[in-house]
């Protein structure tokens, strides 16, 4: 039998002490007891084993426990503690009679997990298997504990049927202790379900039913318990501004552990932040896993219930614990009206005042002064989300050398108290003062100099305040601060996932989507400002937050357009050194920011104020806005960024120096002490300038040259080379590979081939009528003249955007549209072409019809082509993604597969492979034609094929895929600049080629222009001889 008892160690035991057995050979009995301790004991366990031939009962068993008064124990370590026993419980008892068992539980206990997994003995049944010697063979039933979870089927589109549910309660019902299982919410793709059991769970057998049940049904199945997890909070309210800590544990290892915090309709990810440390080193022999929280100096919006978690595959072990936190007021906004005082006449007055709190249901004492006393009422006016509390402040009209201020204070259950301020502009007999005045609609009182006038109204959707200072007797600009709700909004997200609630990716997906979509580009440029400051501090509280938080690459989109936009419009202020300090913070947020988000995949982020770009490689070279930038790092990630308009914001008391457009940081995500950086800047300044090479300093906001030099300078490039980095943000280039010698090769080979165009459309137009008499013919020639016309205009308008930064955005956008349609379509004829050729080598007997050719032909080489570039630039615009590269005047390359540059490649190569195809399908043909006679034959046809791959090479676009060949060609490679330079110039010199092989090899076309060309000069003769004869006859 197994018996549960209960005792305490003595007072002298302060030791930790473990779970300990205890064998005594009575009989085939067990007993098996529990100590509970009080607050100064220990708890440990005890077995009782008692063998015997003789029958005994249990009560006598129970009877000698009972008159046990205590036992002493030893520890591993040799120390004794005494224990008093004081109470027992009988368990379990079995009957064995030779090889027969016959094992049952007592009445409130349940057979142990490992009976129930290794003997198939659960729940209360009795048991016929050899279970004697398992420790702890019965257990206590445990309450609260239990599990649900959800199932997704694989095809959402399957109703939830009978069969499913039978399945998921057949397969855990093989749980031991299952008191019941319901599945609930059916839908269809699945359904939930909840369970309740009456022994801790086995992990290891709960995610095998997972396991078993998800590929029977097909789906994913997660599960929750609860009941396995040890939990400890507060129990009582938590002051203001104090810092609880909250821990849990477990006695399995996991695979990962984390902390959750609810309201009603709001759930939050805990991580590290501001507020939240969370704490993982905490684990023990007991407990293989745990995770503990601090909360430093919360406030009320920690008020909630946590609920932390620790997960095994599919399985994830919780447990809650409420906490609630005494509140003060998150913001108190004071409001006085009127907005100054007039005691000119030295008559006291009175104003109003009003405190504005968000919304809460804490009731407050609240007092003010300078009337002594609290205010016996606690509840404020409801307006919008807001809570108002109104008070009527005397003012004492006799001057004094002190201001005059009302102060209210919030105390809370707690006796903590919050206090706010606002002063009293007061106009004094004698002193001068600003005149009232209106502007853009608001009225501005009269004010003592030297004071400023706050007022706390703001357009609808606007939340805030302006403010105006009196000097002497002179306004000074107004300083708005009206900000936009959506931003307002927005800041307390970001200020919430700085502190580490909800700090989470998608979190701050989120913010900086909302921060993207709602521009500061309001008609209003002082409201505009407002915005910009505003969105700044969003960025300011989610790089301190990314900081803790590591945040992935798919933030890079909407946080660089956000970024942008806030650079789009001059910044306005009252003075400049507001200006100074927001571009201050915006530069070193967009720095941490693009130093903490993690790079995997992508090479850059591009946006029209903000040029990212990473490099991974031994040797960085990269280009942002045309800046260069060169690196030479053993290992890690560089990030570059260059940026526009923001120089101009910065305060710069450099030596008397002007700004320039573009500012550049770099960093590398590992520490290197060994750094040599070289950056060339596009010179800005007129030739008599003297360039500095300078650094911004982050903590004194100023520029600096200390580690920086001026290395070399030419008329286009000021080079620096510095042997430190800024921690500016960064994105990855691949290296450029473009040289002055294949700039020369490819401006001489498009002059070259344009000329050859011209040349052969001119002697297309002579020869037409004379060589096109048949359909074949026609199809051949018109095919030709399509091929010429559009690589003509393919290459004026490659010549037409060779600098992109003379031509401006606009004509660049234009032009690459043009060689985008231009190319395609001259690819689109080459495929009627080699089309049309395979066609009459196969059906011989079945030629094309002129018409049916033209339509077709004409389908593919006008129609497909403006299809495909149409769609491609409607698909960058919809989805918000660039359709050319500004610094090249081509098609946008992302990463595979994405930008429109694919709209370009795809097309083009399959164009080229079937080209590729039609060229061995006529070499085939040829050989097969060929009837051997021996070696002269063979060299005819050798011939033949050369002849074909000469003539058919340019004509169907095939040297273009040198270019595919060089995409997958790595730049390091021996061959890679052979490569190079031979799809340059054979790409570069095409129109060239078309002239020798369309024209000049072809003998109708030869014959033709031959005959003209002799027809012309036999009529010059025969002019010249009529002249002469005519001369020789007047002669005479």
């Amino acid at each position: 039998m197994n018996a549960a008892k209960k005792g305490q160690s003595s007072a002298k035991s302060q030791a930790t002490m473990c779970s300990r057995v205890f064998k005594f050979l009575i009989g085939l009995v067990y007993i098996y007891h529990q100590v509970f301790q009080p607050s100064n004991a220990q708890e440990y366990i005890a077995e009782l084993m008692v063998e015997s031939t003789v029958t005994l009962e249990a009560k006598e068993i129970l009877e000698m426990l009972n008159a046990t008064k205590s036992i002493t124990v030893s520890t591993e370590n040799g120390e004794s503690h005494n224990v008093v026993i004081s109470d027992s419980e009988l368990s379990a008892g079995c009957l064995i009679v030779e090889d027969k068992f016959n094992c049952n539980c007592s009445a409130g206990f349940i057979w142990s997990n490992t009976v129930c997994y290794n003997f198939n003995c659960c729940r209360e049944t009795t048991c016929f298997a050899n279970v004697s010697h398992i420790t702890p063979l019965c257990i206590s039933k445990v309450k609260d504990v239990g599990f649900n979870g959800s199932v997704t089927l694989a095809t959402s589109s399957n109703l939830w049927g009978d069969s499913s549910t039978k399945m998921v309660e057949s397969a855990f019902a093989a749980l031991n202790g299952l008191e019941f299982i319901n599945i609930i919410n059916k839908r269809t793709g699945g359904a939930d379900f909840v369970a309740a059991v009456s022994v801790k769970l086995n992990t290891k057998k709960l995610q095998s039913i997972v396991e078993s049940l998800e590929n029977a049904l097909d789906a994913v199945v997660l599960v929750d318990t609860q009941g396995m997890v040890d939990i400890e909070a507060p129990n009582t309210i938590v002051k203001y501004n104090s810092s609880p800590k909250l821990a849990c544990s477990f006695e399995e290892e996991t695979s990962s552990a984390g902390w959750n915090m609810s309201k009603p309709n709001e759930r939050f990810e805990l991580n590290n932040g501001t507020v939240v440390e969370v704490y993982y080193g905490c684990k023990n022999m007991d407990f293989l896993s745990c995770v503990n929280i601090m909360l430093k100096n919360v406030t009320g919006i920690w008020s909630g219930t946590y609920e932390c978690g620790f997960t095994q595959g599919a399985v994830r072990h919780t447990a809650k614990a409420n906490m609630s936190v005494a509140s003060l007021p998150e913001e108190i906004t004071l409001k006085i009206n009127p907005l100054t005082v007039d005691c000119s006449d030295g008559k006291d007055k009175e104003v109003e005042v009003q405190a504005i709190i968000p919304n809460t249901t804490e009731q407050y004492t609240i007092s003010w002064s300078p009337r002594e006393g609290e205010s016996s009422h606690s509840k404020g006016m409801p307006v919008n989300d807001n809570l108002v509390y109104s008070f009527k402040s005397p003012v004492n009209c006799k001057k004094s050398s002190q201001g005059q201020y009302v102060n209210v204070t919030f105390k809370n259950d707690q006796q903590q108290t919050k206090m706010a301020n606002v002063a009293i502009p007061v106009i004094y007999a004698n002193e001068r003062f600003c005149s009232q005045e209106e502007m853009d609609g608001d009225i501005w009182p009269k004010c003592p100099a030297g004071d400023t006038v706050v007022n706390q109204e703001c357009p609808n959707g606007r939340v805030g305040y302006k403010s105006r200072t009196c000097i002497d007797t002179a306004w000074q600009p107004v300083f708005f601060n009206c900000v936009n709700q959506k931003l307002k909004k927005l800041f307390g997200e970001a200020d919430m996932f700085k502190k580490g609630l909800g700090a989470t990716q998608s979190v701050a997906k989120a913010i900086f989507e909302g921060l993207r979509n709602n521009p500061t580009n309001d008609s209003n440029p002082n409201d505009r400002t407002a915005d910009i400051s505003a969105s700044i501090n969003i960025l300011s509280a989610m790089a301190e937050g990314s900081a803790n938080v590591a945040l992935q690459e798919d933030i890079f989109p909407d946080f660089v357009a956000a970024a942008s936009n806030m650079l789009q419009d001059t910044w306005k202020a009252p003075n400049s050194s507001i200006v100074h300090n927001m571009a201050s913070n915006y530069l070193h947020s967009v720095e941490g920011l693009v130093q903490n988000i993690r790079v995997n995949n992508s090479d850059s982020f591009s946006s029209e104020n903000l040029d990212l770009k990473f490099c991974s490689e031994d040797q960085c070279r990269v280009s942002v806005f045309g800046i260069g930038v060169n690196l030479n790092m053993p290992t890690g990630i560089m990030k570059t960024v260059a940026v526009k308009n923001l120089m101009e914001k910065l305060r710069n008391n450099f030596k008397g120096t002007n700004h320039t457009n573009l500012l550049l940081s770099a960093t590398l995500n590992e520490s290197n002490s060994n750094i040599n950086i070289s950056l060339e800047f596009p010179i800005e300044r007129q030739k008599s300038t003297k360039p500095y090479c300078v650094f911004w300093n982050t903590s004194a906001e100023i520029w600096l040259e200390e580690g920086c030099t001026l290395k070399t300078r030419d008329d286009n490039r000021t080079v620096c080379e510095c042997n430190h980095l800024t921690s500016f943000s960064v994105l990855m280039a691949k290296t450029d590979v473009s040289t002055k010698a294949l700039d020369l090769i490819t401006y001489v080979g498009l002059g070259v081939s344009i000329c050859s165009l011209v040349i052969f459309l001119i002697i297309e137009f002579m020869v037409w009528s004379a060589v096109v008499k048949s359909n074949l013919s026609h199809f051949r020639h018109t095919a030709m003249v399509n091929i010429a016309v559009f690589l003509l205009l393919a290459d004026c308008s490659f010549l037409a955007s060779v600098s992109p930064k003379l031509i401006g955005d606009f004509w660049c956008l234009v032009l690459t549209i043009c060689k985008h349609l231009f190319f395609l379509a001259m690819f689109s004829w080459m495929l009627c072409m080699s089309v049309m050729l395979v066609h009459q080598l196969i059906f011989v007997f079945s030629p094309l019809r002129k018409r049916v050719f033209m339509f077709l032909s004409s389908i593919v080489g006008y129609v497909c082509p403006v299809l495909i570039v149409g769609c491609s630039y409607i698909y960058s615009k919809y989805t918000d993604k660039p359709y050319h590269n500004k610094e090249t005047c081509w098609l946008y390359f992302e990463k595979l597969l994405e930008g429109s540059i694919h709209a370009f490649f795809l097309p083009v190569g399959t164009v080229i492979f079937t080209n590729l195809f039609s060229m061995v399908v006529v070499i085939l043909t040829l050989m097969k034609t060929s009837v051997p006679d021996g070696k002269s034959s063979e060299k005819e046809t050798v011939k033949s094929i050369l002849k074909v791959v000469i003539f058919l090479t340019p004509v169907f676009g095939v040297t273009w895929a040198i270019g595919f060949f060089l995409l997958i060609l790595d730049s390091h490679h021996a061959s890679y600049e052979f490569v190079n330079y031979s799809f340059t110039i054979l790409n570069s010199f095409q129109g060239f080629f078309i002239l020798i092989t369309g024209c000049f090899t072809e003998q109708k076309v030869r014959e033709e222009l031959v005959r003209i060309l002799m027809a012309k000069s036999q009529r010059k003769s025969d002019s010249m001889k009529n002249l002469t004869s005519s001369t020789c006859t007047k002669e005479h």
